[in-house]
C-alpha cells in the first residue's frame, strides 16, 4: 500500500477516537472534520453517494413517533404495566427483569426506557432475599442487545439499508435478529441468575447492612397510580403504528410480495406510518408538538442522527477511495473466518457506544470487502457490547442504584457482573445467527 493511504487511515482512526473521547453527538461531530481533514489531504468528497441518507430519513419519523409517545405519557404507562408484572412475579426477577428490559427496548428502539425498572428490580430483588447484580446486570445487557431486534431502532435501519442490494430485505433481518437476540439474552440471563454468592453471604452487603446504608424496600401503592390523560390512547396508537408499517414492509416485500407495483416501498411506508403515528398522537392527546423536542428519546433520537452522518461519512469517504487496495489485504481473511467481524465489533463497540455509529461505520465496509449476507447479520448483534466497561449510562445507574453493593466493579476495571453474562449472551446469539440464518436467507 502507497503511504498515501496510511495517511488517511491515521486521520480515520485519530477522528474516531476524538469523537469517542467526545461522547455523544461528539462522535458525529469528530466524523464530520475528520471528512474535511481526508479532503483537505487529497481525497474527493461526495456527500450525495457517502451519506446515508434514506436510513436518516427513516430514523427521524421514528424518533418523532417515540418522542410524541413519551411526552403523552404512554411511555411512563408501559412502564408502569412492567412494574406490575415484575411486582406480580416476584420469584422470577431473574428472567422477568431480562425479559421485560428486552421487550421494552424492541418496542421502543430505545435503552434508555430500563432506567425506569432498575429501581424495581433492586426493590423486589432485596425484598426476595436475591442478589440484585443476578437481575441487574442482564436487564441492562438485555436492553442494548435488544436494540438490534427492534424493527424501528436506528441500527436496524440501518442495517436494512446495507443488505437490502444483497437481496436480503426488512422481514428477513427481523426473522434472524429477534429469535437469536432473545435466546441469547435468555441463556445469558441463566448464566447470570448463577453469578456471584448469594446475597446474605455477600461481605460487601453485611458492612453495607451495618453502616445502615442499605434501604428498605419501598413498596409502591399501586392503586395511586393514574395514567395520564390520553396516555393509554397514544401507547394504542403507537403499537398499531408498528404494526402498519412492518405489516406494509413485509406485503410489498420481495420475499412476500402481495401488493404488486406499490405505490411507495417498504422504507417510505415505515416513513409516512410513523409520521403519521406522530401525529395522531399530539392530535389525540392535544399536546403542543414543541413538546417532543424536549424529550429525551428526541434528543438521543437526533444526536444517533448526527452520529451516523458523522461516522458513515468518514468511513464511506476512506472506503470507496480505497475499496481496491482493502479488498486485496483483507478480504481473504475476513471471507475465510467471518466470524473475526463479530469480534472486531464487539471491541469497538465500547469505544463508540452507539449501535447505529458502529453499524453505519463498518457494515458497509464488510460488505465491500465481499462478506456473505449470512455473516454480516450473523455477527451484527456484537455492536451491542456496551457493558464491556462499566462506563455506559444504564450500566453506571444499575450500580449506582443498588444500595447492597452486590452490582460493583472489582479490582480491575472489567471485573463486574456484566462482562460475563453480556459475553455469553452475545456469543449465543452470533452463534445462533451462524445456523439460522441461512436457513431464513
Amino acid at each position: 500500500m502507497s503511504s498515501v493511504i496510511w495517511l488517511h487511515l491515521v486521520v480515520v482512526v485519530v477522528f474516531m477516537v476524538i469523537g469517542a473521547r467526545m461522547g455523544g453527538i461528539g462522535v458525529g461531530l469528530a466524523g464530520g472534520a475528520g471528512v474535511g481533514m481526508l479532503a483537505a489531504t487529497g481525497l474527493e468528497v461526495d456527500p450525495g453517494e457517502d451519506i446515508p441518507w434514506t436510513v436518516i430519513g427513516i430514523i427521524v419519523p421514528v424518533v418523532c413517533a417515540v418522542s410524541a409517545l413519551q411526552a403523552s405519557g404512554g411511555m411512563d404507562h408501559l412502564v408502569h404495566l412492567t412494574d406490575r408484572l415484575l411486582r406480580k412475579h416476584p420469584g422470577q426477577i431473574n428472567y422477568l427483569g431480562p425479559g421485560v428490559s428486552f421487550v421494552l427496548t424492541a418496542l421502543v428502539g430505545t435503552g434508555h426506557t430500563v432506567y425506569s425498572i432498575l429501581p424495581v428490580i433492586i426493590d423486589v430483588s432485596k425484598e426476595r432475599g436475591i442478589r440484585p447484580s443476578r437481575p441487574l446486570s442482564m436487564t441492562v445487557v438485555a436492553s442494548q442487545v435488544a436494540i438490534v431486534a427492534s424493527p424501528i431502532s436506528a441500527a436496524t435501519l440501518i442495517m436494512v439499508g446495507i443488505l437490502k442490494p444483497l437481496g436480503v430485505g426488512y422481514l428477513k433481518i427481523l426473522a434472524v435478529t429477534i429469535p437469536t437476540t432473545f435466546i441469547g439474552c435468555a441463556v445469558g440471563a441463566v448464566v447470570a441468575s448463577r453469578s456471584g454468592c448469594e446475597l446474605a453471604d455477600d461481605p460487601v452487603y453485611q458492612e453495607r447492612m451495618a453502616q445502615g446504608l442499605v434501604k428498605q424496600p419501598i413498596h409502591v401503592a399501586d392503586e395511586d397510580y393514574r395514567p395520564a390523560k390520553g396516555a393509554i390512547a397514544a401507547l394504542g396508537i403507537f403499537f398499531v403504528g408498528i404494526l402498519a408499517a412492518v405489516t406494509y414492509a413485509t406485503l410489498v416485500s420481495k420475499e412476500v410480495g402481495l401488493i404488486k407495483d406499490p405505490p411507495m416501498e417498504g422504507v417510505a411506508g415505515v416513513m409516512t406510518v410513523m409520521l403519521t403515528v406522530a401525529a395522531l398522537i399530539v392530535l389525540t392527546t392535544k399536546k403542543d408538538p414543541a413538546e417532543l423536542t424536549q424529550q429525551s428519546t428526541f434528543r438521543a433520537g437526533m444526536t444517533a442522527v448526527v452520529c451516523i452522518l458523522g461516522v458513515a461519512w468518514l468511513g464511506t469517504t476512506f472506503i470507496d477511495a480505497y475499496t481496491d487496495q482493502i479488498k486485496d489485504s483483507i478480504a481473504g481473511t475476513l471471507q475465510g473466518a467471518p466470524w473475526l467481524l463479530a469480534v472486531f465489533l464487539y471491541f469497538l463497540a465500547p469505544v463508540l457506544f452507539s449501535h447505529a455509529a458502529a453499524t453505519a461505520a463498518f457494515m458497509p465496509v464488510a460488505a465491500s470487502l465481499g462478506v456473505s449476507a449470512v455473516a454480516m447479520l450473523a455477527c451484527y448483534p456484537a455492536v451491542s457490547n456496551y457493558y464491556l466497561l462499566p462506563t455506559y449510562p444504564t450500566t453506571v445507574a444499575a450500580i449506582d442504584m443498588d444500595d447492597t453493593g452486590s452490582t460493583r466493579v472489582g479490582k480491575t476495571v472489567l471485573n463486574h457482573p456484566f462482562v460475563i453474562p453480556g459475553t455469553v449472551a452475545i456469543v449465543v446469539t452470533v452463534i445462533l445467527g451462524f445456523l439460522w440464518a441461512p436457513i431464513v436467507l
